[in-house]
């Protein structure tokens, strides 16, 4: 059988603070649509940050170099970017100190020759070249792949009859500079200044400083020029000559370095725009200045960093427990806090990078559709994702504008970890918070609802043991004092129990009240009767002495003798009604003794013989002296006679089987019998009194249903049981006694 599940006041109750869940949904929502405040305001933030930089530099044309910056295109190889070094550079010919030296430096062959076009079969020189700047100088590296390199003869005047570099420069005083570094072996470089190769003297140039290395390709140079000796115009070419004293076979590099006009330009950050730009970078925002061709004039901050005005953690939880003994409660809470709901935090929440990668950008050209639209002349903000796709970054660009053209702009870029740390923050708060009040919450409600719950209980327990099984009041109810709805339930149901007691008292005594009020008109009526009977036989005598000829009247009227019969039939009636008032009388006034039950029912089942010849007792004998019971057994015996005489009554085969047996400490009767099944539901009211549920009637023995009334209240004088149930077999009914044994 299963058990169906009780939905109780508790339960309902929680249910109802389930609700209070939804208190951290709002709260969460809330604290989104702060984000996206707080990013609105960023961004607005921003792309003023970008305004203002952008307005600081406008119609300011000194800013910008006149040559690099101002030039319509940029020719790649020979209009030069000049990275900038975060550490000086080693002049030993190595590469390793070049920062990312395969993606900056470039690479010159057959298209960059100068002056006579070899096919790529008769060319047998290419190099890579790379530029920076750190510091005063500015830093060159070649290297150069020749087949066969060419030193210049120890006593051999020319510097250009061997393999050698040529570089040129256009100093800030406007002077064109020639410089060739011709060696005679590896190890620090010879530098010469000349102004015609063919006719001048060269002219050793110290302030060029470097270091000319072999290698198994060929040779690598590396070259310190300092700043004062150019301003924006550069070029350098390597020329490439096959044997001793022989003359240049082919010429590489980025621009024609023999007079001013042909030379290129280079393009090195700007150290005013670096000033004024690092005086933003308290901003905590990541800036570059770029030109009209996307080449980066000034740089400050690391986007890292970049956090925005919330790059500093706001400690909410900043209240100090000065006292622990007087916040016992606090500081546990806060234990837990950190112990436990800052790591649950930690990994629910979307936590901001602490290190991401973010390489969107070229240091030396930026590009990206805000950077287009800034170029344009339109400012543009907008949203990305780091390269990693780790962290969210904001970007605004905005134009800078000299004589009502574009020649720059301003990018500013910020990550949203400041906004995220601060929502983490805030969803912390509130989350440990709301579950405060929720765990507090539901504690009351659970409180309240188990007091409320335990009260009506304890008023249903009083209520279901103030009337028994059997319908009879053994109880009362007790009232509450507490001025509330189950206070009121429970007066009205001690009201209803005390009415109800005082009825079924009333009923409980009726049957002697009825027999004591009904045996006087009964005898008045049992002595009319025999005084009309002695009146019936005095007639009759006094017909035999005249010997009266006619017919003599019956013998005896039928009238009165129906009269007579159900006399006795009232007799009887009241007898039994008196019976089941004296047994209840006498159970409650008689003492218990000690007995065996094996003796009186052997006994009983032996005597059962003799009063019913015609009826087949079938039953075990118990072994004398195995069942001790505490009690009175002339009632067992009596007991005994209600259910034999009962299952007599109702069996149709005349079979009576009777069965003992012992579990633990009580002792189980079954006595069962062939014939009409028991009703429905009627198992429990059977042994009520004044129940009878005979479908034929013994016009000669009254029947009021008191034989099994008795038989229950023996029973529940033994602190026993009684039940009647129809048998599995559907052939007939059981009587089951249990009774408790003695120790």
């Amino acid at each position: 059988m299963t058990m169906k599940w009780r939905f109780g006041l508790r339960s309902k109750l929680l249910l109802l603070s389930s609700f209070l869940f939804t208190i951290p949904w709002f709260g969460y929502q809330y604290v989104w649509e702060m984000e996206k405040y707080l990013r609105y305001g960023q961004e607005q933030t921003i792309i003023g940050t970008a305004r203002a930089l952008a307005t600081a530099m406008h119609e300011r044309a000194n800013l910008f170099n006149n040559q690099a910056s101002f030039l319509p295109s940029v020719e790649k190889g020979k209009d030069l970017y000049s990275y900038g070094l975060s550490a000086p550079i080693q002049l030993d010919g190595l590469n390793q100190d070049w920062p990312d030296f395969a993606n900056k430096a470039h690479f010159y062959q057959q298209n960059n020759q100068l002056y006579s076009q070899l096919t790529p079969e008769q060319l047998s020189i290419n190099f890579t070249a790379a530029v920076g700047t750190y510091g005063q100088y500015l830093y060159l590296y070649f290297g150069v792949i020749d087949d066969k390199v060419i030193y210049r003869d120890s006593n051999a005047r020319s510097i250009i009859n061997n393999d050698h570099l040529e570089l040129a420069f256009i100093n800030p005083q406007g002077v064109f500079s020639r410089f060739i570094i011709s060696n005679k072996t590896t190890g620090w470089i010879d530098a010469y200044r000349i102004t015609d190769i063919e006719a001048d003297i060269p002219v050793p140039a110290r302030q060029i400083q470097g270091h000319w290395r072999n290698t198994a390709q060929g040779y690598n140079v590396e070259v310190r020029v300092p700043l004062t000796e150019f301003n924006d115009n550069i070029a350098f070419a390597v020329h490439d000559v096959d044997s001793p004293l022989g003359s240049i076979q082919a010429s590489l590099g980025s621009a024609d370095p023999s007079s001013a006009e042909t030379l290129g330009t280079i393009l090195v950050p700007s150290p005013e725009i670096e000033r004024i730009v690092k005086g933003m970078s308290y901003t905590n925002s990541s800036i570059w200045v770029v030109d009209q061709h996307h080449r980066v004039l000034a740089t400050t901050g690391n986007i890292k960093k970049a956090s925005g005005v919330w790059n500093k953690r706001v400690n909410i939880n900043n209240e100090r427990l000065d006292n622990t003994d007087d916040n016992f409660i606090l500081a546990a809470w806060h234990s837990v806090e950190n112990k436990i709901l800052k790591p649950l935090y930690e990994k629910i929440l979307t936590q901001p990078p602490s290190n991401f990668i973010d390489q969107l950008y070229d240091s030396e050209n930026l590009t990206g559709k805000h950077i287009e639209s800034a170029l344009t002349g339109e400012p543009m903000s907008q949203w990305r994702l780091s390269t990693d796709q780790q962290a969210v970054v904001l970007s605004a660009a905005y134009p800078i504008f000299i004589n009502k053209q574009v020649k720059g702009a301003v990018i500013v870029e910020e990550t949203t970890n400041g906004i995220r740390t601060l929502r983490n923050q805030a969803l912390e708060k509130l989350f440990s918070s709301i579950l405060a009040i929720m765990l507090l919450g539901a504690l009351a409600f659970f409180l309240f609802a188990s007091r409320i719950s335990n009260r009506i209980r304890t008023l249903s327990n009083q209520a279901e043991m103030a009337i028994d099984e059997h319908g009879r009041i053994s109880g009362n109810v007790d009232t509450s004092n507490t001025n509330d709805e189950i206070g009121d339930l429970s007066r009205s149901f001690s009201t209803a129990v005390n009415r109800l007691s005082q009825y079924n008292h009333y009923l409980e005594n009726m049957s002697s009240r009825l027999s004591h009020e009904l045996r006087t008109p009964i005898a008045v009526v049992r002595t009319s009767l025999e005084t009309l009977a002695m009146q019936q036989q005095s007639i009759r005598a006094t017909t035999r002495d005249t010997n009266d000829t006619r017919q003599a009247p019956a013998l005896e009227n039928p009238y009165l003798v129906r009269a007579q019969h159900g006399i006795e039939r009232l007799s009887l009636i009241l007898t039994n009604m008196n019976e089941a008032t004296r047994i209840e009388q006498m159970l409650q006034n008689t003492d218990k003794s000690a007995f065996d039950l094996g003796q009186v029912f052997n006994g009983c089942m032996q005597g059962y013989r003799l009063i019913y010849p015609d009826i087949d007792f079938s039953f075990n004998d118990i072994t004398p002296g195995k069942h001790p019971l505490l009690g009175s057994p002339e009632h067992i015996a009596q007991l005994l006679d209600k259910v034999i005489a009962n299952a007599v009554e109702f069996s149709d085969d005349n079979k009576i089987t009777a069965s003992v047996a012992r579990n633990n400490q009580q002792v189980t009767l079954t006595i069962s019998n062939k014939g009409e099944l028991l009703p429905e539901q009627m198992s429990e009211q059977l042994f009520d009194s004044m129940v009878s549920i005979r479908k034929k009637h013994n016009n000669e023995q009254p029947h009021l249903g008191l034989g099994l009334y008795i038989a229950r209240l023996i029973c529940q004088f033994h602190h026993g049981t009684i039940k009647a149930v129809n048998q599995q077999n559907q052939l007939g009914v059981e009587v089951i006694i249990t009774l408790p044994l003695t120790k």
